[in-house]
Formats: structure tokens, sequence, C-alpha cells
């Protein structure tokens, strides 16, 4: 290569850079809106992923990771023959699906039905009220829910036994951990999941609305023929993003409803790391657990995107 070209790349540098710098002065506003969030991400997200060396060692705290031995794919094979890697990916799957498929849409019906919601009081009154127990800690909810459905006084349970009927043993049951759990992820996230929903409602062209009023067509036909396919590509990139969470369900949730009688059903990846990393001190063995989740994770989100993209949707990048 020329010392001519060589010099006409480095110019070329140099002011892509100065150009970047001058754009990031103009916004520079815009910049420090960003700083906060760059910097969590940063320090809790990217930093610690220098942490995943280990999922391919013995590592041992005294010895550190520079002298901890190699061992390869070990951690990994040891998951995939352990007697219990089945039944925790069954039960993560299946409480993926519970979610995508009962908790998924209701978000979506609750901003359908708020914005059709002509009182404004009575509007914000009903998003305060479901928007609350997103505030509260799922130690909370957890709490509640056992004082409801507890054996002994619980207020479920008495009317149960009102009505004449044996009394249910909620929290110790295979059969109920699953439908207990979809309604408490529905009590607290529900109401919260409908803020982006109707923050995409209120950018569509009233307009619309009107011409299809004069075209004779109802509250229904304007909900479904405007109102759902202006928010189509949200739903897409939230859907997107909610399937990359297949094998991440959340530690703290499950973890407050897990017991020694629903353990064959509550099991999933978060508890199990919890189990193994902090409770039995494989760190490594954990370590290569939540790489295996990050990874499915990925290629779940690049998988959709690319499915959302070949049926003409806009995906997330």
């Amino acid at each position: 290569m020329s010392n001519a070209a060589i010099g006409n790349k480095t110019v070329t540098r140099q002011k892509q850079t100065s150009g970047l710098m001058r754009r990031i002065i103009k916004n520079k506003a815009i910049y420090l809106m960003i700083l906060p969030g760059f910097v969590y991400f940063l320090i809790f997200k990217y930093i610690p992923m220098s942490g995943l060396i280990i999922a391919f060692q013995d590592y041992q705290p005294y010895l550190g990771i520079a002298n901890s031995e190699w061992v390869g794919m070990k951690h990994f094979k040891r998951l995939f023959t352990e007697p219990m890697f089945f039944t925790i990916l069954r039960n993560t799957l299946v409480l993926f699906a519970i979610n995508l498929l009962f908790y998924f849409p209701v978000p979506i019906i609750l901003a359908l039905m708020l914005n059709e919601v002509r009182r404004a009081f009575f509007k914000r009154f009903v998003q305060t009220v479901i928007y609350i127990p997103h505030f509260m800690s799922w130690v909370i909810i957890v709490s509640i829910s056992f004082v409801m459905l507890s054996m002994d006084r619980g207020i479920i349970n008495e009317l149960i036994a009102m009505l004449g009927l044996e009394k249910i043993n909620f929290l110790m049951s295979n059969e109920w951990f699953r439908p207990m759990y979809l309604l408490q992820v529905i009590w607290r996230e529900a109401g919260w999941g409908t803020i982006i929903y109707l923050a995409a409602m209120a950018a569509i062209d009233p307009g619309l609305y009107e011409a299809s009023r004069i075209d004779g067509a109802n509250r229904f036909r304007q909900m479904w023929h405007i109102t759902l396919p202006s928010i189509r590509s949200v739903i897409i990139v939230l859907l997107i993003l909610k399937i990359g969470d297949v094998l991440e369900l959340g530690f703290e949730h499950i973890y407050l409803l897990l017991n020694s009688m629903n353990r064959e059903v509550a099991e999933i990846f978060d508890t199990y790391v919890y189990t193994a990393g902090l409770r039995q001190g494989q760190f490594s063995f954990s370590t290569a657990v939540g790489f295996f989740k990050s990874i499915v994770g990925l290629i779940l989100v690049m998988f959709a995107n690319w499915l959302a993209k070949k049926i003409g949707e806009e995906g997330i990048y």
C-alpha cells in the first residue's frame, strides 16, 4: 500500500473521530442522560463477564483465577449428565411457556382496555391501582399469598371449608404450584407491563380513528384494525426480548415458593445455581450453568430476531 493511500486513510479516520466528537459535544445532554445506564451495565454486566473463565477451571478461591487448574469442558459435561438436568430443564421450559402463553398477552389486553376508557380520572385511578404491586418485592407478594392460601386460617381455605369442601394445601402441592406462580406474576407485573403499550398507543394518529368512525367502524373494529396493527412492532420487540429469558425466570420468586414438597416441579436453573454455587461452594460448576443459560438466551434472541425480519418486522437490530 502506497504512502498516499495510508495518508488518506489516516485523514479519513481523523475526520470521523472529529465528527464523532462534534456530535457528542452537540448532544452532550443526551449522552449525560445515557451515562448512568452505561456505567451500570459496564460495572454490573460487562466487567463481571470476565469471571466466566472459571467455568473452564476447577476454581479454588485461595488459588485465584490465575492459578486454578484448567479442566476444559468438564463442568459442562457434568451439567448435561446430571440426573437433575432434564427435570430442571423441563420445569424451566414449562414455567417459561406458561409465562409466554398466559402472562405475555395480559398487559396487551389491559392496555387495550385502558386505552378505551374516556374518563381521565377513572383511567388514572385504575392505572395507579394496577401499578402498585410492581413496587412491592417478591417477599411481600409471596407472603401475602402464604397468608391467603395457608391451611391454618388462610382466607381461601376458610371459604372452601365454609362451602363444605376439603381444604387444599396450595403451598405444598405440585399441582397448584404453577397456577399459583402464574397468578402472582400477573398480579405483580401485568399493570407495569402496560406502560410501553400505552405509550405506543398514544403515538397513533387520531385521524385514523376519525376516518374509521366515518366509515362506520365500531370501537372493537377500531381496536382490531388500527390499534393492534399500530403497536405490532412494539409487541414483536418485547416478544423477542421475552424469548431471550427462556431460562431466566428469576431466582427470588421461585426460591420463596420452593419447598421440599414441590421441588419436583419448582426447581429451575436459577435455584439450582444458588444451591450448587453458594450453598455447596461449587463455583466453577454453577458458573458453567449460568454460561449455558446465557448462550441459550443469546441464540434464541438472534433466531427470533431473524424470524421477525423474515416476516417483515423490524426486530431489535
